[in-house]
């Protein structure tokens, strides 16, 4: 029987990626994006037209009532959550620390911290068996920036992701007798459009041959192993960060 599962940022890149696996495997999906509707109703749209069970929320995860909003619009949906991947996630041009104003600073943890802590609240207050639910998974998308650090680029969002990777290990050991397995990926030079947003849209063919297997990654690739920390198969398996980088 297939899973009712919440993905953040599922418009686009890794997280559109989530959302297709996960609708073709037979899970139910709520695909959160914050700005790009058109995007996230032609991926829902195209996967209920196979068949698939994919509804669309808009919502900020950086501004909380936004996030209450959505769990709402959950609950008058579904009658358990079972999973959820925070993949929302945000980054700006490449700058070096001494470039970065406290503003941008500010952004970058709301969503990627602060978003992420409270969608993963929610989802915890949904699932846990101490409060009357039956458990879950969550899978935070981390980055290997949050164990390279991010120099002369994205210092900001490297330490945002190492917060995420300390989150997941503290929330995994909170919940681990509730019924709830909390785990995280840390996808390395991937092939996405969030490249773009950092002002380099070829930045993975750049540095491809750092990587030991001289190539960059796909969002599918990290999607199979956003897939299987939230199946049954790694029943086992909490407090994790799982590297998708290639052996970098």
């Amino acid at each position: 029987m297939g899973k009712n599962i919440l993905v953040t940022g599922g418009s686009r890149g890794i997280g559109a990626a989530v959302v297709r696996l996960l609708a073709t495997r037979g899970d139910r999906v709520c695909l959160n994006y914050r700005s790009d509707q058109a995007a996230a109703q032609a991926l829902a749209d195209e996967l209920n037209a196979a068949g698939a069970d994919v509804f669309t929320v808009q919502a900020d995860v950086a501004v909380e009532a936004d996030v209450l909003r959505l769990f709402a619009r959950l609950d008058e949906r579904w009658s358990a959550l079972d999973g959820l991947v925070n993949n929302a996630g945000i980054l700006h041009t490449k700058s070096r620390l001494t470039g970065i104003d406290a503003e941008r600073m500010a952004e970058v943890l709301a969503t990627n911290v602060v978003g992420t802590l409270v969608c993963a609240r929610e989802a915890v207050l949904r699932m846990s068996t101490a409060r009357g639910g039956a458990g879950g998974g969550i899978v935070n998308v981390s980055s290997s920036a949050a164990r390279l650090g991010g120099p002369n680029e994205y210092i900001d969002y490297a330490a945002s992701k190492g917060a995420v990777d300390t989150l997941t290990i503290g929330l995994a050991s909170e919940v681990a007798d509730e019924g709830i397995r909390v785990n995280a990926v840390r996808p390395g030079l991937i092939y996405t459009d969030i490249h773009a947003s950092g002002g380099e849209p070829g930045r993975v063919d750049r540095l491809k041959s750092v990587v030991p297997m001289q190539r960059g990654g796909s969002a599918e690739e990290v999607a199979e192993a956003i897939a299987w920390l939230l199946s049954d198969q790694s029943s086992y398996t909490t407090g994790t960060c799982l590297d998708v980088s290639g052996g970098r």
